[in-house]
């Protein structure tokens, strides 16, 4: 199967001077598109780039905003002077463009905890909102966020020069919140109460009813955005096989609610329903300082085990035997000696050895004998 050339995008810089030349909000063209908001900036900083049907949608937009925007050469001239002059008053070069401007000082770099407290910011709460998609419990979606920043954060080296920081602490609090060993803890038994309004309940109900694999890839493409190439390797799956899941997804969801069928209403829908809870996540210092002290419960917990087992081994080395000792061997049975009985009459057969054992010990050599009665 042979695969069309891709549209042609502007430059991010450019995509983003389009957008607000036309007076649009990130939101509003993450609307028109289909795509979440934190989608759109990432094709606006170049992080990311669109594929497939949304890249059409967006080339489409980009252009149509093109189209709408004139430039100096399209206006006359005399407005584009006057243009041109009170753009110079406004930003205060008309008096000025002539003199030095000072260079503005460096930033000064993050320490690890403001730039961990940044990314918490900017990714919990929506991860929390689809968490919540995946599950159907809220306690449970603020749980599987805050758990996946805890291991960021006692794995900063590694998230912090990672291409995509967001990718990787939604991968891990996805695996989590899809636990299935979350079913046998006495606080998630019971279900939760089901949303009030009666299309998200049952909106709700059709996520739950998919497979994991499923739901959780319905939800990077058609909730978060990604494309098939980064839902596909997001799951851990080929993309034939992410392209299938999401296919018998829509399937099933449009089976149930036909009215989802279009996939820019299905991102609708799964947006209001993840905002109709009041899904709140902790504060970035409580999420550090909980990982940091997991940290050290599990660090004394792996010393205290290791010295028991070195304690165990040296104990063991100081009891054993040092040499072979073969067992006892078994006795052997003696035959004739006739069995013990209480005291009384001689038996004929005890009297007859008594007879024998005499008449046997006068002979032979001088030796003591038994005297008679």
């Amino acid at each position: 199967m042979t695969q069309s050339p891709a549209t042609p995008l502007p430059p991010p810089k450019e995509r983003r001077r389009l957008r607000e030349a036309g007076s649009l909000t990130q939101a509003q063209v993450a609307t028109q598109v289909g795509v979440s908001r934190e989608t759109v900036r990432s094709w606006e900083t170049g992080r990311t780039n669109p594929r497939g049907r949304k890249r059409e949608a967006y080339a489409k937009l980009l252009t149509s905003l093109g189209e709408d925007t004139p430039t100096e050469e399209q206006l006359p001239a005399e407005e584009a002077e006057a243009a041109v002059e009170d753009t110079a008053e406004i930003t205060g070069l008309a008096a000025t463009v002539t003199e030095p401007q000072p260079t503005p000082p460096p930033p000064a770099p993050l320490t690890p905890a403001q730039a961990f407290d940044a990314l918490y910011a900017f990714c919990a709460p929506a991860l929390v909102r689809q968490a919540y998609l995946l599950t159907g419990r809220r306690e449970l979606a603020r749980e599987s966020v805050e758990r996946a920043f805890q291991v960021a954060w006692q794995r900063w080296p590694e998230v912090a020069v990672d291409r995509d920081p967001a990718g990787w602490v939604r991968s891990v609090a996805y695996e989590y919140a899809l636990s299935p060993w979350h079913r046998f803890r006495p606080r998630y038994r019971h279900p939760e109460p089901p949303p009030p309004d009666t299309a998200d309940r049952a909106l709700l109900t059709a996520l739950l009813k998919l497979p994991p694999s499923y739901r959780r890839t319905l939800l990077l493409y058609d909730g978060v955005g990604l494309g098939l190439a980064e839902t596909a390797a997001e799951t851990e799956a080929s993309t034939p096989a992410a392209a299938n899941r999401l296919l018998h997804a829509r399937e099933a969801l449009a089976a149930q609610l036909p009215d989802l069928s279009d996939p820019t209403e299905l991102h609708r829908r799964m947006t209001e329903l993840a905002s109709t809870g009041r899904l709140h996540a902790a504060k970035p210092p409580t999420v550090r300082f909980v990982g940091e002290r997991r940290t050290v419960f599990w660090t004394r917990a792996a010393i205290a085990f290791t010295v028991a087992i070195i304690g165990a081994t040296t104990l063991t080395v100081r009891t054993a035997p040092t040499h072979y000792e073969p067992p006892v061997p078994l006795g052997q049975r003696v035959e004739g000696v006739p069995p013990r009985v209480v005291q009384g009459a001689l038996s004929e057969e005890e009297v007859s050895l008594r007879d024998r054992l005499r008449s046997g010990m006068t002979s032979g050599p001088e030796r003591l004998a038994p005297l008679g009665r």
